[in-house]
């Protein structure tokens, strides 16, 4: 299986940028990942919301194909313990999916598109962050969930 994130607009923080290549590279040593960022959309203060959502979902739905399982990360989304996203992961390894894309949406969420598309939803927490840390946490967790599957001494009870 392969992950992918996809993610909208870059990451400006250098020492944010700094971590989420680090756990990248770890993160590598278990399973391919990629990180696909999709740049910011020009002059959003000339569109309402619903038009920002439209243009960011089609510009997120032109990175899946027909055969990726899609996972976005939303607020309203499954909540899972570090230990119960490992068995997540791993239920989606044994279902033979070959990409598993996970989305971090822009400011104001996805499109009513992107939703109609999605296999799923997942939220980290109920508390809101920023999306350039969620880049973090989400490969964290990624990493995290497997150094589980392998019982490796990275996560602790």
């Amino acid at each position: 299986m392969n992950i992918k994130l996809i993610a909208i607009g870059k990451t400006d923080n250098k020492n944010l940028q700094t971590l989420i290549e680090e756990y990248t590279k770890r993160l590598s040593f278990y399973i391919k990942f990629d990180l696909e960022i999709i740049p910011d959309i020009k002059n959003v203060k000339n569109l309402s919301e619903a038009q920002q959502k439209e243009k960011e979902g089609e510009l997120i739905l032109s990175k899946i194909s027909a055969t990726d399982n899609l996972i976005l990360l939303d607020e309203n989304g499954k909540t899972f313990s570090s230990i119960g996203f490992s068995e997540f992961l791993q239920k989606k390894m044994n279902a033979g999916i070959k990409t598993l894309v996970f989305v971090i949406g822009g400011p104001y969420g996805f499109s009513e598109t992107v939703y109609q598309k999605a296999n799923g939803k997942v939220s980290l927490s109920e508390m809101t962050f920023s999306h350039q840390m969620v880049r973090l946490f989400v490969i964290e967790q990624l990493y995290r969930g497997f150094t589980i599957l392998k019982n490796e001494p990275y996560h602790h009870q």
